[in-house]
């Protein structure tokens, strides 16, 4: 008998985006810019920083599980502490979900071409995982209706996507609730929620509420901490109730708690962030029109792009890669055929074009 189950041995771990230290050693590059991890290009939030400098020196306490954090967000979007939990990023809450609800003859159920740590988590678990199709590179709703059967146990809804940028309307899934049975608990996975909340047609889910949808959103993105691994989720009581039977006890770390207390203070920051997003979107989405790409529509910190085939996202990546522009290709999101491009600040953005111009007719043509 192997000690090692077999949907552990057979699983393909989460790969992140090539870091800039590890590009640096392998081409000796200096001037590298990362539009490959949709990170926020203006930094960490500043008053996060102040707040985390506040608790430097009670680092030999263990934390309190985020109840700090927990209550301040409780406060904020006028819920109930029981209505809220906090993890080391969302992707932490998410794998408390995958631990707390699935049973071994349960199957969850999302999209091809959705967050791939989704992906990982599920067959981690060992359970079936039935994915459908995009349509039109968005979640097609109806056939994920369609797909639910009696062993589906949890929906994962990312809106906007990661890694297409799209959206779902309020009418569409408001449409797809009625065809959800209450014993099956939908993830709805807001991540870049704060770039899609000012669209008239985008359902923010803390504008109503269902009894078995958890929310998720997490400080990564739009306040810059992607770094210290903070995120949260809302959902009915009791379903945070037994969340918090299975998360790990002192998660999230003082600093991390610390650091999301402060951003959630910081509106400067967060307006800044969103105007630097769209003037990069102005911008970008044009430039590689003009260059021949095929670019989606997005409501989220990037924009993705699909191309003729894997070989030519394979041979564009490691083009870039010389010129010291990390972008992220998507076949671990099983788009094989696109890539991903995170926005930057204008001279970042305006490198990623002139590169893109200087290999264009080697790749491009």
């Amino acid at each position: 008998m192997s000690l090692v189950p077999p949907y552990i041995e057979t699983l393909e771990p989460y790969k992140a985006g090539k870091p800039i230290s590890e590009l640096k050693r392998e081409l000796g590059l200096t001037d590298i810019i990362k539009l490959a991890s949709n990170e926020n290009p203006l930094g960490p939030s500043p008053l996060a920083l102040e707040e985390m400098k506040k608790v430097m020196h009670e680092l030999h306490y263990y934390p309190n599980g985020g109840l700090d954090l927990r209550e301040v967000l409780a406060g904020r979007f006028d819920v109930k502490l029981g209505n809220v939990i906090v993890d080391a990023g969302s992707e932490g809450i998410m794998s408390s979900i995958i631990r707390t609800f699935l049973c071994d003859d349960d199957e969850v159920l999302t999209s091809e071409g959705t967050f791939v740590g989704l992906y990982v988590l599920v067959n981690s678990r060992g359970v079936k995982l039935v994915t459908v199709p995009l349509k039109d590179y968005h979640f097609d709703l109806q056939a994920i209706a369609a797909a639910i059967n009696p062993h589906t146990k949890i929906i994962y809804l990312a809106n906007p996507n990661n890694p297409t940028g799209t959206i779902f309307t309020k009418h569409e899934f408001d449409e797809f609730m009625k065809h959800v049975p209450p014993h099956i608990l939908i993830i709805l996975d807001e991540a870049y929620f704060e770039y899609a909340k000012d669209n008239p047609k985008y359902p923010d889910s803390m504008h109503y509420r269902y009894d078995n949808v958890i929310t998720l959103r997490t400080f990564s993105k739009v306040y810059g901490l992607a770094g210290i691994r903070i995120g949260y989720g809302f959902a009915h009581d009791a379903l945070v109730t037994n969340l918090l039977k299975v998360k790990l006890p002192f998660e999230p770390s003082t600093l991390a708690q610390a650091a999301g207390i402060g951003a959630l203070r910081d509106g400067a920051f967060v307006h800044r962030s969103l105007e630097v997003n769209a003037e990069g979107i102005k911008y970008l989405v044009p430039e590689l029109k003009n260059l021949g790409f095929t670019v989606l529509p997005s409501d989220a910190n990037f924009v993705m792009c699909p191309m003729e085939s894997p070989a030519a996202v394979t041979e564009l990546y490691n083009e870039l890669l010389k010129l010291g522009v990390i972008i992220r290709p998507l076949p671990a999101f099983r788009l094989p055929h696109c890539i991903r491009i995170t926005i930057g600040t204008m001279p970042e953005n305006e490198r990623l074009i002139r590169s893109l111009k200087t290999i264009k007719s080697s790749v491009l043509a």
